[in-house]
């Protein structure tokens, strides 16, 4: 059965010149060695690690010592929220982050709590962006660490990062900002915009999964806990030997989001706009979030009667989601819609449509043609 795949904001497939980058790394006569190891071996795979530490600080304008390899943007997150925490809780132990964030932040938060951190979880405004105002009141003399992700992973509204780094950096509070679904779809300048902790994933723009880094700012100079022990790789911040060949999938990757970027951004957008328009003219379709204020890779929007796990149920060929992979469970409506005033009706008649580099026109018109029938 042949799949319609709109669920890129879930996985995307791997850039099949990504693919080619990392089989060299894998067989007996390509860049296969440990590159801790001292022989040539090692050393020819510590260059390519190297090289692809370097294609992905360029993607954000940074230097590549910033960049932490870890195995995702969980892992990111968690080393993150964690080891600054544990690092600067001499500064204060209140952080601040959305109701919107990705389980992975949220749970994290939860987490921190039960060790004696105080955590405010700012709500949303109807449109699924941040009141910069309400979030300017939220802060206190002990703030310490605010963790706001770029763009959302269920509705792909777009934070103003710009906004929230002047306000952390004139108190130097530190700003973690979660950029999985941002990589490819906004464009970064770390030399502009003071934030100090940036999760990153391949698997979000088009590299292998189980790959990912964290961004950590050396001037002025930050450093987060280690959570993972044996070894002191990765300047001390996260043991265990480097899987090359996923390294150098994720440095492919970048360095093809940034060569890309204009091309994919453009065709994209207008797909996004013939879906949504068609729908509109043809359905009582409503959007979740700001169609404005949003990647043009996401399109979440509701559809009043509807039961939308019922229809995905009907249409298994049809790759789409109700909310985010990682917290898809039962029945239960998405957190994110739930945090944005949505009844849990409204919730519950929502999908999440996600666009990407391979999408073709024959699948957002098949895609079209069901909900039209639904």
């Amino acid at each position: 059965m042949k799949c319609i795949y709109l669920d890129y904001a879930a996985t995307t497939p791997v850039d099949p010149r990504v693919a080619n980058k990392m089989m060299h790394s894998l067989m007996p006569e390509g860049v296969f060695g440990n590159a801790s190891s001292t022989h040539v071996a090692g050393q020819l795979a510590k260059k390519a690690v190297d090289e692809a530490r370097e294609q992905v600080a360029e993607t954000l304008h940074a230097s590549s010592d910033e960049i932490i390899w870890t195995s995702g943007a969980t892992e990111s997150n968690n080393l993150a929220l964690k080891g600054a925490s544990t690092l600067y809780q001499g500064k204060g132990k209140h952080i601040i982050t959305m109701k919107t964030e990705h389980s992975s932040v949220t749970d994290v938060c939860q987490h921190l709590e039960k060790k004696g951190f105080f955590v405010t979880y700012l709500t949303p405004e109807p449109n699924g962006l941040l009141n910069i105002e309400k979030f300017h009141a939220a802060l206190r003399e002990d703030t310490m660490l605010v963790s706001i992700m770029q763009v959302n992973n269920e509705t792909g509204v777009i934070q103003d990062i710009d906004a929230l780094s002047h306000h952390t950096s004139e108190r130097g509070i530190l700003l973690h900002v979660d950029a999985a679904q941002a990589i490819g779809k906004t464009e970064w300048n770390l030399q502009k915009t003071p934030v100090d902790l940036v999760s990153l994933s391949a698997h979000k723009v088009y590299g292998p999964k189980g790959i990912g880094a964290l961004y950590v700012r050396r001037k002025p100079r930050i450093r987060v806990e280690a959570q993972m022990h044996g070894g002191g790789h990765e300047q001390g911040m996260r043991s265990g030997t480097l899987p090359v060949h996923q390294i150098v999938g994720m440095g492919e990757a970048f360095l093809l989001a940034r060569k890309m970027y204009a091309e994919d951004y453009k065709k994209i957008s207008e797909m996004k706009k013939y879906f949504y328009e068609t729908l509109r003219q043809k359905t009582d379709v409503i959007v979740n979030g700001d169609v404005k204020k949003s990647v043009p890779h996401i399109l979440n929007c509701r559809f009043p009667g509807v039961d939308a796990k019922a229809f995905m149920k009907k249409n298994p060929d049809i790759a789409i989601s109700t909310g985010s992979a990682c917290h898809a469970k039962g029945d239960e409506p998405s957190y994110v819609l739930r945090a944005m005033g949505l009844t849990t009706e409204e919730a519950l008649c929502s999908l999440r449509f996600s666009f990407g580099r391979f999408t073709t026109q024959e699948e957002i018109d098949g895609c079209i043609m069901r909900l039209l029938r639904r």
